[in-house]
């Protein structure tokens, strides 16, 4: 009697898995050999005076908590700059997202010269942050904190931004100044917000062109208008990255904020080891726990398209 041997291999769902295994293997070995050990390593010098003697290496003498103590209690910014480092991150943030999202539906369009207008919004990550910020250091220190300390006239006639007019106006209509302040901080940063928004703008173009046409064509022929169209088609297929763009922009936002400079100030110029090491473990779990509650507020948005 013929019997039929069953085939025996993985499923689909399991060479899907295989493949996407196979996929994060190399940043599984990138993780477990370089960061985690240096996380470890962070922690540990957290919680100890660390001396590097030549010939002998690293003496780590345990302090407890006493570093944590100095870089809240006796360190003159960093308490300060570790909590205006997330208030920016809060305020940049969205703006980044939606700045993103609305340059990408602009360049998803078709019309002469697009190509070139793309390259331009990609060219401040190609350059650099260094770049971007020598060039615009004098309009930074004009309006991000010493709005009032320059006259009306040296500020329009070097960054043709009026801000005297424009508060002026919100005062009128007697907008709260908490309002006013946050305007202003908003145009100051505009030109940030450009520059943070080139990789974003690639990931939000990416959804928009892998959105069927199909899709848009029944819609039109149902007769949705371009505001329905938006909302029940665009943004719900979009939706999967924005949460990718809100880690990326939270990461990139943090890895540019003072704290870190302070801490790498702290390690390098100082050579307080364990005082630096207690700074980036405090500020990375705060980020961290910004980041999870940000992402798990919008997962419960997010429309996945099979």
């Amino acid at each position: 009697m013929n019997t039929k041997r069953k085939r025996k291999g993985l499923s689909l769902r399991g060479r899907q898995m295989f493949s996407g295994y196979m996929f994060i293997f190399p940043w599984l070995i990138g993780i477990t050999f370089f960061f985690l050990w240096n996380i470890f390593q962070a922690f540990r010098h957290s919680f100890n005076h660390v001396e590097l003697i030549s010939g002998v290496g690293t003496i780590l003498t345990p302090v407890g908590l006493d570093n944590f103590y100095y870089i809240f209690r006796e360190h003159a910014t960093f308490g300060r700059e570790m909590f205006e480092s997330v208030f920016q991150m809060v305020v940049n943030v969205p703006l980044i997202i939606f700045f993103s999202l609305f340059m990408a539906i602009i360049l998803n369009r078709k019309f002469i010269g697009r190509g070139f207008v793309r390259a331009i919004f990609f060219l401040p990550v190609i350059m650099g942050s260094a770049a971007i910020a020598n060039t615009l250091e004098m309009v930074m220190n004009m309006m991000m904190g010493g709005i009032t300390g320059v006259s009306p006239e040296a500020m329009r006639a070097a960054t043709g931004f009026n801000a005297a007019a424009i508060i002026g106006m919100l005062e009128m209509f007697e907008i709260p100044p908490q309002v006013v302040d946050f305007l202003v901080e908003t145009i100051a940063n505009l030109h940030e917000v450009i520059r943070a928004a080139g990789v974003q703008i690639l990931i939000f173009l990416a959804a928009l062109q892998s959105i069927p046409p199909s899709m848009y064509e029944v819609a039109q022929i149902e007769g949705a208008t371009s505001y329905e169209i938006f909302w029940k088609i665009t943004m719900p297929m979009v939706s999967p990255l924005i949460v990718t763009n809100v880690v990326y922009t939270v990461v990139d936002t943090y890895a540019n904020s003072e704290v870190v400079t302070t801490a790498h100030d702290t390690f390098f110029s100082l050579q307080n080891f364990g005082a630096s090491a207690a700074m980036s473990l405090s500020t990375a779990i705060l980020v961290c726990l910004v980041l999870f509650s940000v992402c798990w507020v919008i997962s419960r948005k997010v429309f996945y398209y099979d």
